[in-house]
């Protein structure tokens, strides 16, 4: 029972990175075709909050996961903390 909640916390965890990245995208493809998007006035500000959103959205995923591999010791050396 335990095991199963974990997994449903870790899910939901790594579902709002997703989403945050999901947003980016479509706030980038909206400015693509000049469409304005969640009351955003400047297309140029809708461009840097996607690009923003995404670079975010991707850096928590993928830093999720390394910590996870991380934990588990399946990444290479070069990605394992060193000790000093």
């Amino acid at each position: 029972m335990r095991e199963s909640l974990t997994r449903m916390l870790a899910f939901v965890v790594i579902l709002i990175p997703i989403s945050l990245a999901v947003i980016g995208i479509k706030l980038l493809r909206d400015t693509m075709f000049l469409i304005h998007s969640f009351g955003i006035p400047y297309l140029p500000l809708q461009l840097l909050i996607g690009l923003i959103s995404l670079g975010a959205g991707f850096y928590l995923v993928g830093s999720f996961v390394l910590f996870r591999d991380r934990k588990h010791e399946k990444v290479q050396g070069r990605f394992l903390k060193r000790k000093v």
